[in-house]
């Protein structure tokens, strides 16, 4: 196995976290560095990383109702607190994706690499819905923009699926995951969010639980996450 594939088979990142971990050199392969993410490696090779043996662990998925104030983070060294510190598991788990800050809402975690990658990258179109509560009611033309794609400094988004709840409150999905790609293309069609809730992650709903709780996905529910990911690759 492909040396970033078996550090995200093992839980220690996604795969493109991996990549550049080890194009960093914190990553050695039988006690010298390797910068080369397509070395081969199983087991028996001595992987280690930040000089932590790496070993493939058993896979979790859990799901999280995050809180304002707590970070996307695996760590945080500042003040805040960081999201897989809101989970009662011993595994090495990661945030798929982000949720600012500011943000509250659905999060998964998980060690499976190779299943956050397909969630996260935009290859595979997976879709993520948001509450999204306004300063100011949207107009028809908003939502036109938002609905045909609106173009950030980083390049035109895909189109956003818009359903209007209330005058300043909209139901937006998107299948791109960029950096609070949401309260930017709101504020390109000339609107501002003072309240994002993510409610939806592909067929994941946030359903009834509580903020600040988390709970592992069974395993029906992660076989839906792996099909929504094969079914959406373009």
């Amino acid at each position: 196995m492909r040396l970033a594939k078996y550090l995200a088979h093992c839980g220690v990142a996604s795969r493109r976290r991996s990549e550049e971990l080890i194009a960093a050199g914190r990553v050695s392969v039988g006690g010298h560095t390797v910068t080369d993410p397509a070395r081969e490696v199983d087991e028996s090779s001595a992987v280690e990383a930040d000089g932590r043996s790496v070993t493939p662990e058993p896979r979790e998925v859990w799901m999280v109702n995050k809180p304002a104030g707590i970070t996307s983070t695996a760590r945080e060294p500042g003040w805040r607190r960081a999201v897989v510190e809101l989970v009662d598991s011993r595994r090495r788990l990661y945030p798929v994706g982000r949720l600012d800050a500011d943000s509250t809402g659905l999060i998964l975690l998980t060690n499976d690499g190779e299943l956050a990658n397909r969630l996260t990258h935009p290859r595979y179109g997976v879709e993520r819905s948001y509450r999204v509560r306004l300063r100011r009611a949207a107009t028809e033309s908003q939502l036109r923009r938002l609905r045909r794609g609106v173009e950030l400094e980083d390049g035109l988004t895909a189109p956003a699926g818009v359903r209007r709840s209330s005058p300043r409150v909209l139901e937006l999905t998107i299948t791109e995951g960029r950096n609070r790609q949401v309260r930017r293309m709101v504020e390109a069609v000339g609107n501002e969010v003072v309240k994002l809730a993510r409610t939806r992650f592909g067929p994941i709903d946030l359903g009834e639980l509580p903020e600040g709780k988390a709970r592992q996905l069974r395993r029906p529910e992660v076989q839906r996450l792996w099909k929504d990911a094969r079914s959406n690759e373009r």
